[in-house]
């Protein structure tokens, strides 16, 4: 079974769901959709085997992120 979308996607799993993990055991971005920035953090989550969404991630201009839960 792979453990990242990127391990899954090299072994042809084009469906493959990172299972949930606590949003607490992974930093949010505050980065803009669609900007570099935003990609390179959704990269670095893929490479991690993490989960690309965060709750507490940026979801457009107007309104910055939640702030980040403690750990």
């Amino acid at each position: 079974m792979p453990k990242s979308v990127l391990e899954a996607v090299r072994m042809g799993y084009w469906d493959f769901e990172v299972p949930d993990l606590d949003p607490s055991l992974f930093d949010p971005s505050d980065a803009m959709p669609g900007t570099k920035e935003k990609l390179d953090a959704l990269a670095e989550r893929a490479a991690a085997g993490l989960p690309l969404w965060h709750e507490a991630d940026r979801r457009d201009a107007e309104a910055p992120s939640l702030p980040r839960v403690p750990r």
